[in-house]
């Protein structure tokens, strides 16, 4: 099984990164400070893209920090390794996330991850946790999509779409059925029943005036993935496209894009 940032181009991932670090829970940055160990840090970060949680995280946990940042293209993880603040070090691991092991995980003091478990499956979710409790060392995986999404003004059409993009991200991809929205409540669950304290808080996407050029591409997104699953939605969705883009455009329109981030704790 493969799980890779592939699909996502540098561009898009820049354009949402200010979004994203507005949404990342800090409520769970002291209970993790608290679990982790004395003296240097070693950080895995799994999806890693071009490196947005190491630029985040990095400032926010005590120095020296060593990440390992971990994906399966070679493009996005050049960008990563040269974007990480000094004075922590990065090595790349050019790898399929879904076969870490828990010896793989042996002196590591942190996974992390951003925008990654609903690419994954039951099955992964399951490897991973397993991992990380097996090697006693504590994950922080941020903005899980939950399938819930809020648009002013509302327009009929929103649960529609909502309902359609949702079974998307639940699709059988490459013989793999994604968890899409349920990815957060399956990780969590996963983890408790192996033992771990999971911290779970909320981090939504807050779109409106000040955010139009990410707006307009996440709506684009969003609409094509529902048309994409359900066909007959095609001639609506382009017009209703059409509608929203317009109010974003004339800064009318705001989104919240519900996320939740977990903090697992092996005990």
């Amino acid at each position: 099984m493969t799980v890779t940032t592939s699909q996502f181009a540098p561009d898009w991932l820049a354009l949402r990164e200010g979004a994203d670090a507005a949404a990342r829970s800090v409520e769970l940055l002291d209970p993790l400070r608290a679990y982790l160990p004395e003296g240097d840090l070693v950080v895995r970060d799994l999806g890693c893209g071009t490196g947005s949680m190491g630029r985040w995280l990095s400032p926010r946990l005590p120095a020296p920090q060593h990440w390992i940042l971990t994906d399966r293209d070679p493009v996005l993880l050049a960008r990563a390794v040269a974007s990480l603040p000094a004075p922590a070090t990065a090595v790349i691991d050019e790898r399929d996330l879904t076969l870490l092991t828990g010896a793989d995980l042996a002196g590591t003091s942190l996974v992390t991850g951003s925008a990654l478990l609903d690419l994954l499956t039951a099955e992964d979710v399951v490897g991973l946790a397993a991992a990380c409790v097996e090697a006693r060392c504590p994950a922080l995986l941020a903005l899980s999509v939950v399938g819930r999404v809020a648009l002013d003004p509302v327009d009929p059409l929103d649960a529609t779409l909502e309902a359609a993009f949702n079974a998307h991200q639940r699709r059988v991809s490459d013989g793999r059925r994604l968890l899409g929205p349920d990815a957060a409540d399956a990780t969590r669950r996963t983890f408790e029943g192996l033992g771990a304290v999971v911290h779970q808080r909320p981090s939504p996407w807050r779109l409106g005036p000040d955010r139009t050029a990410l707006t307009a591409q996440w709506l684009q997104g969003w609409v094509a993935a529902a048309c994409e699953q359900e066909p007959e939605l095609a001639r609506a969705g382009m017009e209703y496209l059409r509608r929203r883009l317009e109010e974003c455009t004339a800064g009318e329109l705001t989104a919240t894009v519900e996320h939740v981030d977990l903090l697992a704790l092996p005990s």
